[in-house]
């Protein structure tokens, strides 16, 4: 990590609009304040985004705050008000769902985390385990519950893991047994032949585990949803308002904006992979930031189609440890991303962009050329121990965070906002006493060191997805 923060926007002292693709929440004090969004796919298809509360003008009082405007925090805010009575003041640096909530992947799983359900057996035995799935699944019901709410183009088709190299379809094999015979999932196997018949022509894979329970959202338009929902209600969303400092006194926490400072009695924090490490001491160095890079084609001819042989609109993950992810979207483009570059500075350069041209034409060898129209990248918040926490850290402050999704969060931000708002208002859960409810996220030890620990790792997941 460089030892020189970069201030951009608010910290500053500017009101700069235009987005910064250079942006990297080690450097970067804030994510800046009022800047565009990224130029994704889901943001030139959206419509015009609803309205807002604009930047904090003034001083003033708040029940509750929420940091971060994204799914988490316009979740958090609309079950506030829903299930508690509790108008929140949301703060959010820029715009709307601005960060990852505009610019991942849109693939709605029965998740939480980056770790498979045998590992979570391994990890915690199978009583827990068993009740961790049972917290997840009622969390995909809590998404489902929106999504059939709101206009957001989903795709309600499962989710497909493709094997791409024999060792991991043994992987799969014993994956999909674990799911249905100790979790009781509908899951199954399919031949390479029986995916490349009913699904896609997908040439890298050798088999492919099928979950009956995913849905593809167009996620900015569903995130737009909450907003409208959460305002509706009585909830009040701030952008153009970064939290420049943070002070407690006298019980409460004076959370200072550009436009002014915001006296709350409780805060949850909401900021994904866009958390800076100067926010506040109980977050510095608990999530690490990831870069995933995303690319949507133009729209495939019918030619196309049958060379490819696209027949569902079920969305795709594959077995590298930095998986590719994929999908046929509604108005016939594909859409891909991976991880790639590890700094800000470094994102912008053509090599990431190729790398998910050269995955596409692996597995899709028609489609080798086609132009791609969009491409973009954003910040996913990886935990050290690939779990995520929805917590209050320490008992002696009214402070909240929901962190630590590892790029699994478009389903489960839903539940987690809703966990979060229980807990700000005081409501006990016997869930509570969860791994991931139940203990702060873990630091990363070798902080200053982690992007070239990140580095490292990287080469030794391509040895062993690739070669080994």
């Amino acid at each position: 990590m460089s030892s020189t923060m970069r201030f951009t926007g608010a910290a500053a002292g500017a009101d700069s609009s235009a987005y910064d693709p250079r942006y990297d929440p080690l450097v970067d004090a804030t994510p800046g304040r009022g800047r565009a969004y990224a130029p994704t796919y889901w943001v030139a298809t959206a419509g015009a985004p609803p309205a807002d509360d604009g930047p904090v003008r003034g001083d003033i009082d708040a029940d509750v705050v929420i940091i971060g405007a994204g799914f988490t925090g316009l979740a958090a805010a609309l079950f506030l008000a829903q299930e508690h009575g509790i108008k929140a003041t949301v703060l959010e640096a820029n715009r709307t769902a601005w960060g990852c909530t505009s610019r991942n992947g849109g693939q709605g799983q029965n998740a939480s985390g980056r770790l498979y359900r045998s590992q979570w057996i391994a990890r915690w035995g199978l009583d827990t385990a068993k009740k961790l799935d049972a917290e997840i699944r009622v969390g995909f019901e809590t998404f489902k519950s929106l999504v059939r709410e709101i206009d957001c183009d989903a795709q309600d088709g499962g989710h497909l893991y493709i094997a791409h190299r024999d060792k991991k379809l043994r992987f799969l094999e014993n994956e999909s047994r674990v799911m249905r015979e100790v979790f009781g999932y509908d899951t199954r196997m399919l031949t390479a032949e029986e995916l490349r018949r009913d699904y896609c022509d997908e040439r890298e894979a050798v088999g492919a585990l099928l979950e009956p329970d995913g849905i593809g959202v167009h996620p900015l338009k569903l995130a737009f949803g909450y907003t409208r929902k959460a305002r509706a209600l009585g909830a009040r969303i701030h952008t153009g308002s970064p939290v420049i400092g943070w002070e407690q006194k006298n019980g409460a926490h004076y959370l200072r904006t550009p436009g002014g400072t915001v006296r709350a009695r409780a805060v949850g924090v909401c900021t994904g992979g866009y958390t800076g490490q100067a926010l506040n001491p109980l977050l510095r160095s608990k999530v690490m930031p990831i870069l995933s890079n995303s690319m949507v084609t133009r729209p495939l001819t019918e030619d196309e189609l049958r060379a490819t042989n696209f027949r569902s609109t079920t969305f795709i993950t594959d077995t590298r440890t930095l998986r590719f992810y994929y999908r046929l979207l509604p108005d016939r483009r594909v859409q891909i991303g991976s991880r790639s570059a590890i700094t800000g500075a470094d994102a912008e350069h053509p090599r990431h962009l190729q790398l998910l041209r050269d995955g596409l034409a692996r597995k899709f060898p028609p489609l080798k050329d086609i132009p791609v129209d969009y491409s973009w990248w954003g910040w996913v918040d990886v935990s050290h121990d690939m779990m995520p926490r929805i917590v209050q850290p320490d008992a002696a402050q009214q402070a909240f965070y929901a962190l630590g999704y590892g790029g699994n969060g478009v389903s489960f931000s839903a539940h987690a906002g809703r966990r979060l708002a229980e807990r700000i208002a005081g409501k006990a859960d016997t869930a509570f006493t969860l791994p991931i409810y139940d203990s702060p996220l873990p630091g990363h030890w070798a902080a200053p060191f982690r992007r070239l620990g990140q580095a490292m790792l990287y080469r030794w997941y391509w040895l062993r997805d690739e070669m080994l």
